[in-house]
């Protein structure tokens, strides 16, 4: 997978790409990330990338000749190009599947307005938000990106650990415990010292969809769920109902 990053402030993706996973994958040649300054393609010696915005209002807006020049120099032909902005399809582990498939892909950083919808119109095919937020600029996004589809390119992360992560499967990971067995008074639950194998998977799954109807139940409803967890969630709101109703005296 090869990643092309375009910004005007690479300096804040040194750290990112010097550490951890992905830092190993770059290493083996599994991934491969290139930073494009913008700045190099402005054509008047201060190197200026924005303008005020035609029609008037606060903020300033990134000029279309550099982002397009920048793109043209550094985009293979069919190469996706997307940019990412708060207007964009939401970005979610599907869409990081989606792009691990891809061989190349140019991610594109805005900053302060956006950029002229020109470039949009002419080179972006496709646009992703990381969530109903502003950040100040592309960059921590393109990270949250090149972070989440590089984890799925083979050979990066052992796939067993990939299968049972968040979202995998439709729902929220299960909860993880490690030594030591009693830390304050909580103890480990005891079905994880167990040994037995189906038990512990059973616990993993009941509490990944307890999670789940807790924090994101709108994950519960969308009908991919395999038939064993459909089952469980239906069993959880049926315990959840009768809880709920007031006995008669």
């Amino acid at each position: 997978m090869r990643v092309t990053i375009l910004t005007l402030f690479p300096g804040l993706f040194q750290g990112f790409l010097e550490s951890s996973i992905l830092a190993r994958a770059i290493e083996r040649g599994l991934v491969t990330v290139r930073l494009v300054d913008i700045r190099e393609y402005a054509r008047d010696r201060h190197h200026v990338c924005d303008d005020a915005a035609y029609g008037g209002g606060p903020g300033m807006v990134m000029k279309a000749e550099p982002i397009a020049e920048a793109i043209e120099a550094n985009r293979a032909p069919g190469t996706r190009v997307v940019y990412l902005t708060p207007a964009g399809r939401p970005y979610t582990q599907k869409v990081a599947a989606e792009l691990a498939l891809e061989a190349e892909i140019v991610l594109l950083c805005g900053r302060y307005e956006g950029i002229d919808q020109r470039v949009i119109d002419a080179f972006v095919s496709d646009e992703i938000s990381v969530g109903d937020y502003v950040l100040s600029g592309g960059e921590v996004a393109a990270m949250a990106v090149v972070d989440s589809a590089a984890r799925l390119v083979p050979g990066v992360i052992a796939g067993p650990s990939l299968a049972e992560e968040s979202f995998t499967e439709g729902l929220l990971e299960y909860p993880h415990y490690t030594r030591p067995e009693v830390f304050r008074g909580m103890r480990v639950p005891e079905v994880l010292l167990s040994g037995h194998h189906e038990m512990i998977r059973r616990w993993r799954l009941s509490k990944s969809i307890e999670k789940t109807m807790k924090h994101r139940p709108d994950l519960l409803d969308g009908g991919s769920l395999p038939e064993e967890a459909r089952a469980l969630v239906r069993g959880l709101r049926k315990e959840g109902e009768t809880d709920g109703c007031d006995e008669s005296p």
